[in-house]
């Protein structure tokens, strides 16, 4: 498969649209046609992570993509009470506004979280989601293995770490958790960092970081979710990722029936970005399995 080409940050931002929820405005992407994928971006940064699939996942599927709440180019309101379950109630939102019912997910990071409580309300509902694939992220309490600043932002002086938080900052977090040979380069950090700093981000930084704790409250919700669920779920994963990576999805096989896993070698925390080709090329697959 071709390098895939990406999308300029500058480009990407000039396609957004917007819509209101409880009075705040978000930014949304739009492509395709089809039955709705929604696209669900981790923390810290928001949907550009997107980009390299972006194009391509649209030319098959009618791609949405929001920056949550708190997040990218979206409302990041001082003093607000962020909360997994508010970001699962933004995603039924927008879905309900663009009118799509049946849908898919791909979710990443702080984004499968938010796709489980979506697949738990699922479960306990009309059942309208069509599958679920995961990249890296903290399906289990238990094996997330946070880095120091996600940490020192759980902390009592978590605002002021958010405060002090700087390119020069992610540029050393991101080094650690992306893999060896899948270093983000100059841009890809500045576009990074621009959708982190936009609307003050950094001081709303550690009251994102509440949905850690939020995890472990919901847990066996989630986790019986995944276990009893008709939904089919796939996990497409970098192994390298020291946060969740090839320990995650061990423990993914031992509690998820008929476990349906992708480890990617050498990968790190964000393969959308690492190996974009190796992560569409799973799903592409996960997806031609279901017709």
């Amino acid at each position: 498969m071709d390098r895939l080409a990406g999308i300029a940050l500058a480009d990407w931002r000039a396609q957004a649209r917007e819509f209101e929820f409880r009075g705040h405005q978000l930014r949304y992407w739009e492509a395709g046609q089809g039955e709705p994928l929604l696209l669900i971006h981790g923390f810290p940064s928001g949907s550009w992570d997107w980009h390299y699939l972006w194009q391509p996942l649209a030319e098959r599927y009618r791609v949405i993509a929001c920056d949550m709440l708190g997040f990218g180019f979206s409302a990041k309101p001082r003093g607000h009470a962020y909360s997994l379950l508010e970001q699962a109630d933004i995603q039924q939102h927008l879905l309900q506004i663009l009118g799509g019912s049946h849908y898919h997910i791909l979710a990443h990071d702080y984004g499968d979280s938010v796709a489980q409580e979506l697949l738990a309300r699922d479960l306990e509902g009309e059942r309208q989601m069509g599958s679920l694939c995961f990249l890296n992220g903290g399906l289990f309490p238990e094996t997330h293995r946070p880095v120091l600043l996600q940490k020192l932002l759980m902390s009592p002086i978590g605002f002021l770490i958010g405060r002090r938080f700087s390119r020069e900052r992610l540029a050393a977090n991101f080094g650690k958790v992306f893999g060896a040979d899948t270093q983000p380069d100059e841009q890809e950090l500045d576009a990074f960092w621009a959708m982190i700093e936009a609307n003050n981000g950094p001081a709303v930084m550690h009251r994102l970081i509440g949905y850690m704790a939020e995890r472990r409250v919901h847990r066996e919700r989630w986790v019986g979710a995944m276990q009893r669920t008709s939904v089919p779920l796939r996990v497409i994963d970098g192994a390298a990722d020291p946060i969740s990576g090839a320990h995650m999805v061990a423990r993914y096989r031992e509690l998820i029936p008929q476990p349906d896993t992708m480890l990617l070698e050498g990968i790190g925390h964000y393969p959308q970005v690492e190996a974009p080709e190796q992560v569409l090329a799973g799903y592409l697959a996960f997806r031609d399995r279901l017709n």
